[in-house]
């Protein structure tokens, strides 16, 4: 699994390494069957490897950890060289670029290479190992803010967002994360911020409703108040719908959702149907398994196809 340090980037000694004879099994051989491993075989007298090293350093940083990088002198390391020149390896050419993945080369290359082509080398290496851990970074933080420890959770969401922008999963549990410690604010800036890749991600609409129902739960009314506005006129529409957000504000979602279903049993164009549209983001906020949302929108099917 990818070890993130506290600013949520991987250390770059930990992607970028000078190997030797005595370190190469371990550097390259043993790390290869965690990530992907890149090989950089060079020589300071090499023209192109002075143009094509810091081309490959530039992109593995990019990669954010999916892959490595180990750096071999083959002059300083004459021995290793000609001894993986036995086992097949093409050394007698430099630059010579080798990818590692499960402790073997499954790709190489030699010679300066454009940045395209260098960087598509890298993406192929790369997919072979997966997401670098990060699954498991998103998996760990997601049980950080079950637990209530939404400021860890959030500072795990940012540093797999470093790594990787575009991770709808990191996103919308960073914008969860700032709800939960009622920074509002922070969590609307998140979202309007929100790569355009992934704005329609289902994690990212997930996370625009709760943010939504945040704003709303802001200016909830008082629950006493609205609720005996209610029962003295069953028909005051207004007050059922502000009633029915109140109560999703105290975080009485089951309730909150059969209000608007009473609602809009009553009048379903009221508002030019807000009681559809609000039981839509409340069903969009909660996950798509959870029993409350299952039985809400099946007695609104019900409804709407009677």
């Amino acid at each position: 699994m990818l070890e993130l340090n506290a600013n949520g980037a991987a250390p770059a000694g930990d992607l970028i390494k000078d190997a030797t004879e005595e370190t190469f099994m371990a550097d390259v051989i043993e790390a290869s069957k965690e990530v992907p491993v890149i090989v950089d075989f060079w020589a300071t007298w090499c023209g192109p490897c002075k143009t094509l090293g810091p081309m490959l350093e530039e992109a593995v940083t990019k990669a954010g950890g999916k892959v490595k990088m180990v750096k071999v002198d083959v002059d300083q390391n004459q021995r290793l060289a000609q001894a993986l020149a036995q086992q097949g390896l093409p050394l007698q050419s430099i630059p010579t670029v080798v990818g590692f993945w499960d402790g073997r080369p499954v790709d190489m290359f030699q010679g300066a290479v454009p940045a395209s082509e260098l960087n598509a080398f890298i993406d192929k290496l790369a997919s072979l190992g997966g997401d670098g851990g990060l699954a498991d970074a998103v998996a760990a933080a997601e049980e950080m803010l079950a637990e209530g420890a939404a400021a860890d959770a959030a500072q795990t969401f940012a540093a797999i967002l470093e790594e990787d922008p575009e991770n709808a999963a990191a996103s919308g549990g960073l914008i969860r994360s700032y709800l939960a410690i009622e920074q509002v604010e922070q969590a609307e800036a998140m979202l309007a911020n929100v790569p355009e890749a992934i704005a329609a991600a289902p994690e990212i609409e997930a996370a625009r409703a709760q943010v939504e129902l945040a704003k709303q739960a802001q200016s909830a009314g008082p629950l006493g108040d609205l609720s005996a506005a209610v029962q003295a006129d069953p028909d005051n529409h207004q007050a059922r719908f502000d009633f029915a957000l109140a109560l999703h504000a105290n975080g009485d979602v089951e309730d909150a959702i059969a209000e608007l279903l009473e609602l809009f049993r009553r009048d379903r164009d009221w508002n030019e149907a807000a009681a559809k549209t609000q039981l839509f983001t409340i069903f969009e906020a909660l996950k798509p398994n959870d029993p409350v949302a299952l039985n809400g929108r099946r007695k609104l099917s019900s409804m709407l196809f009677a």
